[in-house]
C-alpha cells in the first residue's frame, strides 16, 4: 500500500513548506516531538533510503550538534549526519540515518520477555559499543552530556550508534589522525557494517555568515586527542557568543524543573533535549538526564570536563547488568539522595576538594552509616562486573576509568568474550512512549518542582552569609 504524508501538524508547518527539503525527502510520518525538535522519518527520493529528519528550534542546540556531527563523521559508533538544511529566519533540519530502535528498547525487552535477560556476552558487545563510541568522542575533545540508554541507538544489524548531540561542547580543536585503537574487538562485518563502514558524504561546514565566527570543523577522519582536559582550562574556546558565566547557580538551588529537562515528556531516541541550556554563559549544571547526571552537576559545578560522561556511562552499565535503573531521582535533590543511600556521603575524604562545589555548603544530608553498596543493587553478578561500575561511579571525576582503560579492562576480555553483532538480539521498536530506561515515568508525575521539599522527608533552612543552607535528614 502507498504511503501517504499525514496533515502537517501546526507545530510544524515549516518543514512541509521548505521546497529544499520536500525536492530530496518524501516525509512519511512524524516519530518524535520534544520541546525543542520534531523528528520525521522520510524517504531520499534520489534512492529511497530511509533517513530521520530532524527538526531543531533551538538555534544553539542546533549548532552543537552539527559542529559535534561533523567533527566524529565516519566514527561507526556515532549517528550518521548526512547533511543538513539551515538558512536564517529558519529552524535547523538536520538529516540522519534512521535506526529503528535504541538500548532503552533492549533493556525494557530483556526485563518483560526475554528469557534469561541479556546474555553475558550480549551484555559485553554493548558495553563495548558504547565505549568505542565514548573513546572517539572523548579524544576528540567531545564531551556529549546527554548519556542515557535512548540516546543509543540501534540498527536491525546491532550496530549501536550514540546519538542526540544538541548539549555536546568541544573543548579543544580536535587533531584528526588516523588510528586503529579496537583491533581486539574487530570481528567479520554484517552486510550492513560493510555499508556504514563506507565513508560518509561531505557533510558541508556551518555557514559562518549565519551562526557567527566559528571554526570549521568537519573532518573525514575520526580524531584523536589526549584525555584529560577540563572545560574551565578552555573557557574562552567555548560559546565565543556568550559573555556572561553561569556563577555558582545550578538547577538544583535556582531553576524549577519546568527550566531543565522534563524527562516524563520522553517521546523518542531522535529528540532533542528537553531542557533549555542557560544561554547566559558557556557552561551550565543543568545538563543531562538527572538519572544519568554525575554528582558535581547535581551540585551546581560549571567545572567539569569529559568524566561527566563517564559516571553517566557508569549509571548505563549498571542497568545492563541489573535491568533496573541505578539512581532513579525524582529530582536533584532526590538524585542525591539516592547516591548517597547506594555509594555512601560525599566528603572531602572522598573527593578533595568538593567542599568547593557551588552549592555543597547549601545543600547537606545527613550521614549515611550504613550505604548500600554497588554489591546489593547488582545482585547475582561477579565481583569483576561490580568493579566495572565502580571505576565509573567515582565521586571524584578524577579517578574515573577513562573509556580506553575500560575497553582494556580484563573483564571485557576474558571468556565469554563479546558475542559478535549477528547474535546480539534486537527489539523490534523504540522503547515505550512517555518511558525513560525501564520504570514507568508515570509514577513520578507528581513530582513537578524541586522546591517540594516535603516530598523528600524532614528538612531544616538555616540563614547563611551566603543566603541559605537546607539539611535533609
Amino acid at each position: 500500500m502507498e504511503e501517504h504524508p499525514p496533515s502537517p501538524p501546526s507545530k510544524s508547518w515549516s518543514i512541509y513548506t521548505r521546497r529544499e527539503i520536500t525536492s530530496k525527502y518524501e516525509i512519511l510520518e512524524r516519530v518524535g516531538s520534544g520541546a525543542y525538535s520534531d523528528v520525521y522519518r522520510a524517504r531520499r527520493r534520489s534512492d529511497s533510503l530511509t533517513v530521520a529528519l530532524k527538526e531543531v528550534h533551538d538555534y544553539q542546540s542546533a549548532f552543537r550538534e552539527i559542529e559535534a556531527l561533523q567533527t566524529l563523521q565516519n566514527c561507526p559508533n556515532i549517528i550518521v549526519l548526512h547533511e543538513y538544511f539551515w538558512r536564517e529566519d529558519e529552524d535547523a533540519v538536520l538529516v540522519l540515518e534512521y535506526l529503528p530502535t535504541d538500548l532503552a528498547a533492549v533493556i525494557k525487552a530483556a526485563k518483560k520477555e526475554w528469557e534469561g535477560g541479556i546474555s553475558l556476552g550480549e551484555v559485553k558487545r554493548w558495553m563495548v559499543q558504547i565505549l568505542r563510541g565514548l573513546d572517539v568522542c572523548h579524544r576528540n575533545s567531545i564531551v556529549h552530556r546527554d548519556l542515557k540508554p535512548s540516546n543509543l541507538l540501534i540498527s536491525a544489524e546491532g550496530l549501536l550508534k550514540i546519538a542526540d548531540f544538541g548539549q555536546a561542547r568541544i573543548l579543544l580543536a580536535p587533531v584528526f589522525v588516523d588510528g586503529d585503537a579496537y583491533n581486539q574487538f574487530d570481528q567479520q562485518p554484517s552486510s550492513s557494517q560493510t555499508a556504514f563502514a563506507r565513508p560518509a558524504e561531505a557533510v558541508p561546514p556551518l555557514d559562518s555568515q549565519l551562526i557567527g565566527e566559528r571554526a570549521e570543523l568537519g573532518s573525514e577522519k575520526c580524531g584523536m586527542e589526549p584525555y584529560g582536559v577540563r572545560i574551565n582550562d578552555f573557557s574562552g574556546d567555548i560559546d565565543e557568543d556568550s559573555t556572561t558565566h553561569d556563577g555558582a547557580t545550578s538547577c538544583l538551588a535556582t531553576c524549577a524543573a519546568s527550566d531543565v529537562e522534563d524527562p516524563f515528556q520522553q517521546t523518542y531516541s531522535y529528540e532533542a533535549e528537553e531542557g533549555r541550556i542557560d544561554g547566559n554563559g558557556p557552561l551550565t549544571s543543568c545538563v543531562g538526564t538527572r538519572w544519568f547526571r554525575a554528582p558535581e552537576l547535581l551540585y551546581g559545578s560549571t567545572n567539569y570536563g569529559l568524566e561527566t560522561d563517564l559516571w553517566s556511562v557508569g549509571c548505563i552499565f549498571a542497568e545492563l547488568l541489573s535491568l533496573e535503573p541505578l539512581f532513579p531521582g525524582n529530582s536533584d535533590i532526590d538524585q542525591l539522595g539516592k547516591i548517597f543511600s547506594i555509594l555512601g556521603n560525599l566528603t572531602d575524604e572522598v573527593w578533595p576538594g568538593c567542599v568547593r562545589l557551588p552549592d555543597y555548603k547549601i545543600i547537606s544530608f545527613g550521614k549515611v552509616e550504613k550505604p548500600v553498596g554497588l554489591e546489593a543493587c547488582l545482585p547475582n553478578r561477579s565481583p569483576d562486573e561490580v568493579l566495572l561500575v565502580r571505576k565509573l561511579l567515582c565521586f571524584d571525576p578524577a579517578n574515573r576509568a577513562t573509556a580506553m582503560e575500560l575497553l582494556h579492562d580484563k573483564y571485557l576480555n576474558e571468556e565469554p568474550l563479546p558475542v559478535p553483532l549477528s547474535e546480539l538480539r534486537i527489539p523490534s521498536r523504540h522503547g515505550i512512549q512517555d518511558e525513560d530506561s525501564s520504570v514507568e515515568w508515570n509514577d513520578y508525575k507528581d513530582f513537578d518542582s524541586d522546591s517540594d521539599f516535603d516530598d523528600f522527608g524532614s528538612s531544616h533552612i538555616t540563614t547563611t552569609d551566603n543566603g541559605f543552607s537546607i539539611r535533609f535528614t
